[in-house]
């Protein structure tokens, strides 16, 4: 549907998403972890499958069923972060710089208090003296929902457009 075909409350939708994925940004990129535990669901599904190739014509997903860079749920999140701020994060020592570039925001669908969602990603990783860093990039396909008023993210899908991942460690959020 084009811009102008959309109602106002798509729109107002449209925009309400964008600002969430801001926010989320901006809560990563600072390193306000706890924070951005908070624009979770309690019950929420956050999955990197591998990617792999295929040939041309394949009917299978380049996207494994069975393989994840990772597969997280609250408490396994909550645990990433906790170990994040701790001394014992030694894959985060020096911190890792990141900045966030989402764009594309697409809400798919809606039903009830869920908002299907896609964004795209380009992700910015420089950590210690590295002068070149290093750039991810990925297709996210979300669920928001919508819990005493307010956007939450219920499940992700992070889609990377890497078959290998061009750094040693995962020890960021996407």
């Amino acid at each position: 549907m084009s811009q102008s075909q959309q109602h106002p409350t798509d729109m107002e939708l449209h925009y309400e998403c964008v600002q969430f994925y801001n926010e989320e940004a901006e809560l990563l990129d600072a390193k306000e972890l706890e924070d951005w535990l908070e624009l979770m669901t309690e019950d929420v599904q956050y999955d990197m499958p591998i990617r792999t190739s295929r040939e041309k014509g394949a009917e299978r997903s380049e996207f494994s069923e069975e393989g994840f860079n990772y597969r997280e749920d609250y408490s396994t999140l909550e645990a990433r972060v906790e170990r994040f701020q701790s001394e014992f994060a030694w894959s985060e020592d020096p911190p890792s710089r990141t900045r966030h570039h989402v764009s594309n925001v697409r809400v798919v669908d809606t039903d009830g208090d869920e908002v299907e969602t896609k964004t795209n990603l380009l992700l910015f990783r420089g950590q210690g003296e590295d002068t070149e860093g290093v750039l991810l990039s990925a297709e996210r396909q979300d669920t928001l929902r919508r819990v005493d008023g307010d956007l939450k993210l219920a499940e992700r899908d992070i889609l990377l457009d890497h078959t290998v991942l061009p750094m040693k460690n995962i020890s960021v959020f996407f």
